[in-house]
Parts: C-alpha cells; structure tokens; sequence
C-alpha cells in the first residue's frame, strides 16, 4: 500500500480491510474513496479532514465468463478500460458514463451515473448482480453472485448504488452484459419551444417503435453541442432526438416507422443521423450531461410529462438544459454570470419548488463547496432520511465514511 498523510493507495481488499480496522479502532479519522475525481463536488462537503482512499491499484478484471454475459472486475478500472474489454467480446455495458477516460466504475456506481440510454436500458440497478466492499468498521462483505438468476439475500448492492461512499468502500462488482449493436440512428426534430415537442413526445407512449433514447435539448444546448460533425449549423429552437439502435433493417423499420408517427407534430425540421455522425451527436450528448467548467449544475427529477414545461421556464433563466424527457430526468447547467451563492438561488430556488409541486426533486450535484452551506443540495426533507440514517449505523457505526456527504 502506498500511502500519504491525505491519500492511501491499497493494493488489495484485505490490506484495505486493515487499514479500516485500524483506523476505527485508534484513530477514527474520516475517510473518502475517490476513483477518477470526475464527482469529487457531488453532495455535501465531507466533514472533518478526510484521508482519501483511491481505488487506482483495484482495476483488475476478476472472473469474465463471456458466454454467460456477465464480468467481475476490481472497482477502480477506468470505465473506458472495461469497455474496450468489452467489446473484444462483442459485449458492452450500456451506462453511457462520461468522461469514461477517467471515470472509474466505482465512481460511476457509487453516484448512479448514466446517460441518455438510461430509457432504453436502465440504470446500475439493471447491471449490477454481485458486489464486494469493505465497510466503514474494516469487515470485508459480499452480496449478490455471479450469475444473473441469483436474488437470494438482501439486495445491498442496490444500497450502494448512488451511496457516495457513505456506508463502504466498493472492492468489485459483477455486472450483466449486453451483445454490441449493428447501428445506432437518431432522429434529429426541430421545435420553436419544448412545449411544441410536446405533442411527439405524447406520441412516444403509443409508438410502434422502441427508441433507447429520447433527448430533449434547449437553444443553449443545441449550441453547446454545435461543434459535432453531426450537427454543423443545427437549427434554432429546441431538439428533440430520438434514437434507435439493432440491426440494419430494424433500424430502418423503426426510423421509417417514427418519421410517419411524428408527422402531426408538425416539427420545423428533420434530420435522419447515421452511421459517423449518430455516433458523433450521442457522444455529444453523454459528455454535455457532465458539470464541466459550468458554475454549478443540477438534475431534477419530475414526471415526464411535466418536462416540457419545465424546459422551457427554465430556458428563459438562460439555463443550458438536456433531458432524458421519457424518464423525466433534467439536467441542468447555470450560465456563467451565476458568480456567488445568491445567483445560484435566485436561479435553482424556482426550479426546485417547480419540482417539488410535482412530486419530484432537485439535487444540486456540481458547485462550489464553499456555496453548499448557502445553497441547499438536496432541498427538502427526504422520506427515507430516517432508514438511511439507520443503514448507515449498521454499516458505519463510527460515522467515518465520508460523513456529512449525505447528510446522515
């Protein structure tokens, strides 16, 4: 193991199972895991002075069956890496992970993170099937298996999933795989608002088709995203892209299929996307959903047919803005003269009450720490406060995995 007075480097679980055990037996000082530091601003400050652990030296590929479309790798392999392992095999796990150079997969677990094939294959929810870590007393812990049927026990891999590494330091995961695909093609619309979207978008919960993605861009989006070859000199208004992927010819069915479906929503424009420039465009979109230099970001979670509405209020606060509409998912970036706490409020305050009257929520993931004490992460109270709080007694009695990210 190396180690400085902030960072330790374990080579192994069981050498970071001791240092965990040692540490909550003397010292108890806070410690952080940290993968590629994509996420290091999501939630909370860590209280305290917090000894980061990296995950760097844990980037092996345990056990990979391919013909059982699963794989155990170490959590801190580059998302990047595992994909090229991947589709060596004709595999891929669909998560769409930005910044995947650096982003490793434990990172990418712990806050939940996917893109905009989120509609068409889900979350880590889906994929993850076994999981291994260490907790916050130093007791090494397995959960799940390695094959797809298994479901005996507690499901604690999906208490990890999103946790920040409030309750255990991810070791390994096992993951169910899915074959690559011939083609992908997106379907490129133009709309004056996203209120004018609506009525496609409508039209997406009867479609004969079955798009794994379905987009929703504002004007500051659309810009942003201008440099890909796919969209050189894109349409002004807003963008809705719906993509399909599969075969060929059932690509073509479906775009064909669409094309007919979305006539009466009447949008200004249209664009088939194949081949280089689909690939370019969702490039495009799953690296724009990431914090970037933005001042601060935000997703909001809402009904999906309240998301066009949403949109476009939040388009006349200048906020860049994509959407996974079929999910409901919002992502949101501040424009540049959001310099200080107050101009962050003035503009997510809004947003969240919007949200919340809706059922739904608004985190704000990406900011300055210093803003965080000012402007609230989470917003209201959450349901489940008093059962989060409960698990992480269970799994940190010490409250010595970053405390304080979570808020329990």
């Amino acid at each position: 193991m190396t180690a400085s007075i902030d960072e330790i480097t374990p080579a192994s679980p069981s050498e970071l199972a001791r240092f965990l055990t040692d540490n909550a037996r003397a010292e108890k000082r806070p410690v952080m895991p940290v993968g590629g530091r994509t996420a290091l601003r999501t939630g909370l400050p860590v209280q305290g002075n917090p000894q980061r652990i990296s995950t760097s030296s844990l980037a092996q590929v345990i056990d990979y069956p391919a013909r059982d479309l699963t794989i155990t790798v170490q959590s801190g392999i580059r998302v990047s890496e595992l994909q090229r392992i991947l589709v060596e095999e004709g595999q891929r796990l669909p998560l769409d992970i930005p910044d995947a150079g650096r982003a490793t997969l434990g990172g990418a677990l712990a806050t939940n993170t996917s893109g905009p094939g989120r509609y068409g294959h889900g979350t880590f929810r889906d994929f993850v099937i076994g999981i291994s870590g260490v907790d916050g007393t130093g007791r090494l812990f397995s959960a799940g298996g390695r094959v797809v049927k298994n479901v005996a026990g507690y499901d604690i891999c999906k208490l990890m999933i999103g946790s920040l590494g409030t309750l255990a330091v991810v070791t390994e995961v096992t993951l169910k795989l899915r074959p690559t695909v011939e083609e992908r093609r997106i379907l490129w619309l133009s709309f004056d608002s996203a209120i004018a979207a609506e009525v496609a978008l409508q039209g997406l919960t009867t479609t004969a088709t079955r798009p794994v993605a379905v987009e929703l861009l504002n004007p500051l989006a659309v810009s942003a995203l201008r440099g890909d070859a796919a969209i050189v000199d894109p349409p002004p208004g807003h963008a809705l892209c719906i993509a399909f992927e599969g075969t060929r010819t059932q690509c073509e069915w479906q775009m064909a299929t669409l094309i007919a479906e979305v006539a009466r929503a009447n949008p200004r424009e249209l664009r088939e996307l194949s081949d280089a420039s689909s690939e370019s465009l969702w490039k495009g979109l799953v690296e724009f959903q990431a914090a970037g230099d933005d001042p601060a970001t935000f997703t909001a979670s809402l009904p999906p047919s309240k998301v066009a509405a949403f949109v476009d209020e939040a388009t006349n606060a200048e906020i860049a803005i994509q959407a996974h509409a079929a999910n409901g998912i919002v992502i949101g970036h501040l424009p540049d003269r959001c310099v200080s706490p107050s101009s962050v409020n003035e503009i997510v305050r809004p947003r969240r009450a919007r949200a919340e009257a809706e059922g739904g929520s608004l985190v704000l993931w990406n900011c300055e720490d210093a803003w965080k004490a000012e402007c609230s992460v989470f917003g209201a109270s959450r349901q489940n406060a008093r059962w989060m709080q409960q698990v992480k007694l269970a799994m940190d009695p010490h409250n010595l995995m970053s405390p304080g990210r979570l808020s329990v």
